[in-house]
């Protein structure tokens, strides 16, 4: 596992944790089993203090995508489960509504937004995720 912080960013270091470790599940870096860094050695490599790198392995564990267990490593789980995919949707519908009313704010198209969320999915798409199989939080078989 491979991730780094960016000291200029506004958006909080255990969300930079959360965000590079989503995306390495999803083009598949990291598979369900692969087991991560303790929280100690995470925090260690990357110079921040365990309560952010714990903060980080949490909020991926209720989100249903790490087990993390007392006294062990955290590992990456299965992909979601039909229940934990459904009770996120309120969430994650209500993060794209700021993601929206912010933009809209700020003066940004309906286009311009239709535009960046294309182009996100089509790196990741490049980076090797296979979208379909994470439609429905599930892996089509």
């Amino acid at each position: 596992m491979l991730v780094s912080i960016d000291e200029g960013s506004r958006q909080p270091i255990y969300l930079q944790l959360v965000r590079q470790i989503k995306e390495q599940i999803l083009v598949g870096e990291l598979r369900p089993g692969d087991e991560l860094p303790s929280v100690r050695d995470l925090g260690d490599s990357l110079g921040i203090s365990l309560h952010t790198a714990r903060s980080a392995y949490q909020t991926l564990a209720e989100e249903g995508l790490l087990r993390v267990r007392l006294g062990k490593k955290a590992r990456v789980a299965a992909l979601a489960t039909e229940a934990v995919t459904t009770s996120l949707t309120d969430e994650y519908a209500l993060r794209v509504r700021e993601l929206v009313v912010d933009g809209l704010l700020q003066g940004w198209a309906a286009e311009q937004l239709h535009h960046m969320l294309d182009c996100e999915i089509e790196a990741m798409s490049e980076r090797g995720a296979t979208l379909e199989s994470f439609s429905n939080g599930k892996e089509q078989t």
